[in-house]
């Protein structure tokens, strides 16, 4: 018998696509393409190609991240 198993997100994994969506947020409103927006504005920080910014692009819709982003940002204002 197999179990099922959910991959876990890791933190760093998490943020990272809340920080390219919102770049990619930002920028989306002034009519740029995505090409462009990967090219001019992820691409000189973060050394992704095409296919990945797509990926990560997707995942933000992805419950195991969003729940995982959601849980940080509850940790941080426990303490803050």
């Amino acid at each position: 018998m197999r179990k099922s198993r959910q991959k876990i997100v890791g933190m760093s994994y998490a943020f990272r696509v809340q920080d390219i969506v919102r770049i990619y947020d930002e920028h989306a409103r002034s009519g740029l393409s995505n090409r462009e927006i990967l090219r001019r504005y992820i691409w000189p920080k973060y050394r992704i190609c095409e296919k990945t910014f797509y990926n990560i692009i997707n995942a933000s819709a992805d419950p195991r991240v969003t729940e995982r982003i959601a849980q940080a940002e509850r940790q941080l204002t426990l303490f803050g």
